[in-house]
């Protein structure tokens, strides 16, 4: 059994028809939607295209997760001063740890707290079905010794044997499924349990898959963004966007430190009304300066200052399929990072609310934020620890390119991070290759989320978890 494939090349649309026989037409999704086996995918299609199409004039690689670097001598100087000062006994969770680390210790962090609710409510639950059995026995005591007192004339009572409690609920249980059972499954769970099937690599894998295939899932990933940074942007949009100079105010360097070190320890740090907008601003920056590897990659830095030498109608294009080349955490971490600056950005003049008072303006435009966090977010590794004191004419020139190209990418972030119907049928056709059933499930995926409700929709976009981007026909 075999799937179609038809191009509309006058609209530029791609339509699939399914094993089933259902046609699901292409049409632009957020990157956030794909599976992670798609966006696996969707790396090496980009990072073709880039080569038989860009003239980027340098040499481009994919990037990869964590990657350890050599540290400068300045970071060797503060780590032995770090050691030396024992007065922290832990590991840091957050700063100066590669985004993958990060993001895993959250993650880690979280599961913990659910593992302790869970234990909690079982231990409840636990206490909860033996109070019936108490209060049986206690009644039944005091029966027999209200039977004792009557006269001897009377029929005693039936005696009742206390009643065995329930067993405390079985939570969590796993494999209580057959597969046997499909078929008197409804649809709804019969396609839960076959994607569950297909996300198993030693089930359901075909051996001409290649090795990493096999562990990457058939549905989208979670949202790969640190819990610091979704934390300060999420308090900063609340409590900042009218604060003039944010991010260039100073801030409480002792405060900062404290808000540092709560992260680090993994405390479950809540960011309320108390907290100076300017602390937080600095955290966040901060938090962004330690990463080993900046948020764009080294790996990737000449390719980004080179798209600035393409045609202006070029140029998007390219930093959209260098985006496609970041690792997930990268990427999704940046999406966040570049939607709360463009919304900086649109505070940043003054303007008349609906009660007609006069609203001013933080001052941040697009140029400043990108100003302040360009060096940050894109540079490339030094020769030598003597090139960061040396300043020239070139060194110049680099800065000024690294602030128009994050200035570009806070300008068009809701469009660099949409994947085109095109790029998404070579990713189809890529895995039609090697696995039809796995093309046929996605799909089925993507067409039952167009049917999902508007409301429901368009929630999902928001979190970046689905999207209605793709319509059936």
């Amino acid at each position: 059994m075999t799937l179609d494939v038809f191009r509309f090349g006058l609209q530029g649309d791609f339509t699939w028809n399914s094993m089933s026989g259902r046609s699901v037409r292409l049409r632009s999704v957020p990157i956030q939607s794909l599976s992670e086996l798609e966006r696996a995918r969707l790396q090496e299609v980009a990072f073709y295209q880039l080569q038989q199409d860009c003239d980027l004039s340098c040499q481009i690689t994919i990037p990869k997760d964590g990657q350890k670097r050599k540290k400068s001598l300045r970071k060797k100087l503060d780590s032995l001063g770090k050691e030396k000062n024992k007065d922290r006994e832990f590991t840091p969770q957050a700063f100066g740890m590669p985004l993958s680390q990060v993001i895993a210790n959250d993650r880690a962090y979280k599961l913990k707290q659910d593992s302790q609710r869970d234990e909690q409510k079982d231990a409840s639950d636990f206490v909860a079905s033996l109070l019936p059995f108490g209060n049986k026995r206690q009644n039944k005591e005091l029966s027999s010794s209200n039977s004792s007192l009557s006269s001897t004339s009377e029929t005693p009572n039936e005696s009742t044997s206390p009643n065995t409690p329930e067993p405390a609920p079985r939570v969590r249980r796993r494999g209580a499924m057959s597969v046997d059972s499909i078929t008197d499954l409804d649809d709804n769970q019969s396609r839960l349990l076959e994607a569950l099937q297909l996300s198993l690599p030693a089930e359901a894998q075909n051996k001409k898959e290649k090795a990493r295939d096999k562990k990457l899932s058939l549905n989208p990933i979670y949202r790969q963004v640190p819990r610091l940074v979704d934390s300060c942007c999420q308090h900063l949009e609340k409590h900042g966007l009218q604060t003039v100079g944010i991010f260039r105010v100073g801030s409480s360097k002792k405060r900062v430190r404290q808000l540092r070190e709560e992260f680090d320890r993994g405390v479950d740090v809540s960011l309320e009304e108390e907290h100076s907008v300017h602390d937080v601003a600095a955290l966040l920056k901060e938090f962004l300066r330690d990463m080993p590897d900046p948020l764009l990659t080294r790996e990737l830095y000449t390719a980004f200052i080179n798209t600035l030498l393409l045609e202006p109608e070029e140029q998007l294009g390219t930093l959209q399929l260098l985006i496609y080349l970041l690792p997930p955490c990268n990427c999704d971490t940046l999406h966040r990072l570049l939607q709360f600056l463009s919304i900086v950005a649109r505070h940043a003049e003054d303007n008349v609310s609906k009660d007609g008072q006069e609203v001013t303006g933080n001052k941040m435009t697009s140029l400043n934020l990108a100003t302040i966090f360009g060096p940050n977010l894109l540079h490339k590794q030094k020769s030598s620890d003597k090139e960061f004191s040396v300043q020239s004419s070139a060194r110049a020139e680099e800065s000024t390119a690294i602030i128009a190209v994050v200035q570009k990418m806070i300008e068009n972030y809701e469009a660099l991070f949409m994947v085109p119907p095109d790029l998404q049928n070579e990713v189809l056709v890529s895995l039609l290759e090697t696995d039809p059933d796995v093309v046929d499930y996605l799909l089925r995926r993507k067409a039952s989320q167009s049917s999902k409700s508007p409301s429901f929709v368009k929630a999902s976009f928001m979190l970046c978890l689905q999207s209605p981007g793709i319509s059936t026909v």
